[in-house]
């Protein structure tokens, strides 16, 4: 065999090399960039299941007739901002995921308040879908926390990945980004403490 055939022959040979490599490195971004996408539509869902049960609380807080109207304005109002701020999976910015988070993160505290408000309110107490409300309350606040949590733990998969050479160059050819991660905020790992809400009143 010639000499110039065998350097075309390991020419081809590393090219081919490269081209699996790179292969097998775009299935992967791309299977990891999925799951990043998953987690964050297990994010919507749990948000979305909040405001899901929210939306018939505030009809049976109104049947209290002289419960304070100005705590179930701000949940009412905190409710509507954070449902306008709608973000698309592959569009997840630090300063789009922030926005949603602020807004998401207001809502949540005036729910809490007005959970505590509420307790002074034996009329309220006594109707069961409030009381159903009641019981919910706290497993609709784990769960938002705990798929927060996977979905920045899917992300910092896929970001850490992506970073590392030379996956950093074929992730940079096919286009794929980091992706935002949500911040905690301080006791954003633990349900809103309503008993300390109630106490501080």
């Amino acid at each position: 065999m010639k000499k110039s055939t065998i350097i075309l022959l390991v020419i081809a040979g590393l090219f081919l090399l490269i081209g699996f490599n790179g292969c097998g490195v775009y299935n992967k971004v791309v299977t990891m960039d999925e799951g990043v996408t998953a987690q964050w539509k297990q994010v919507e869902v749990a948000y979305q299941a909040r405001m899901d049960k929210t939306k018939n609380l505030f009809e049976i807080v109104q049947s209290a007739a002289d419960f304070e109207k100005g705590t179930l304005q701000a949940v009412i109002e905190a409710r509507s901002k954070a449902t306008s701020i709608q973000l698309k999976a592959d569009d997840l910015t630090p300063e789009k995921l922030a926005a949603f988070e602020k807004a998401q993160a207001a809502f949540g505290q005036s729910l809490g308040r007005l959970m505590a408000v509420a307790e002074n309110y034996p009329q309220l107490q006594s109707v069961q879908a409030f009381r159903d409300f009641q019981a919910q309350y706290e497993g609709m606040e784990n769960r938002i926390s705990t798929e927060r949590m996977r979905f920045n733990e899917a992300a910092q998969a896929l970001n850490t990945y992506i970073r590392r050479f030379p996956t950093n160059i074929w992730a940079g050819m096919f286009g794929f980004q980091k992706r935002a991660y949500f911040e905690a905020q301080e006791g954003a790992d633990t349900a809103p403490d309503i008993k300390g809400m109630r106490e501080k009143k």
